[in-house]
């Protein structure tokens, strides 16, 4: 039983974490597009890939009863976590680059793995939040300086567009 109580916290407390870091790491990507930017730009493209990424994943919740792995609700499909640390993550690799973003994609990682191992989502439900913050994150989001990649899918043919300015 001692065993059982300890197992239980250690879910708690690491479902808690992964709840703070969903809050921290889009808060820290408009943190810093304030500070780092005198047009507000970037802000503002980042408050539009999370709005559209959010009501995406609302929408689907709302059309899609899938029931939780612990059986609480039927909003499993797809993460609202996952769509939103990977559309913050995303936002911050397009307008910041990979140096900034490497952190932000392994904490938006983590996030969805605390998902899965507290049993509110299926391995599923957070590849396709993480799919739809992505998307919109690409969508939205102009480069700030430097190399962007673009994926590229349409007509059977599937690629990856570079560019930048050199």
């Amino acid at each position: 039983m001692l065993f059982f109580s300890v197992s239980s916290n250690a879910e708690g407390q690491l479902e808690k974490s992964g709840d703070i870091l969903h809050l921290l790491l889009p808060a820290t990507a408009l943190g810093a597009s304030l500070i780092v930017e005198d047009d507000y730009q970037g802000s503002w493209q980042l408050i539009k890939t999370g709005v559209v990424s959010r009501l995406v994943v609302e929408g689907l919740k709302y059309g899609i009863d899938k029931q939780r792995p612990d059986g609480s609700d039927m909003d499993s499909f797809p993460s609202g976590h996952a769509a939103d640390t990977f559309a913050a993550a995303t936002f911050v690799q397009q307008r910041y680059g990979w140096k900034w973003a490497i952190p932000a994609y392994i904490g938006a990682t983590y996030v969805s793995y605390t998902r899965v191992a507290s049993d509110q989502h299926y391995v599923e439900d957070v590849l396709a939040g993480a799919a739809i913050g992505v998307l919109s994150g690409l969508y939205f989001t102009d480069p700030y300086k430097g190399i962007t990649v673009t994926p590229i899918a349409g007509g059977g043919n599937y690629g990856v567009a570079i560019s930048g300015k050199f």
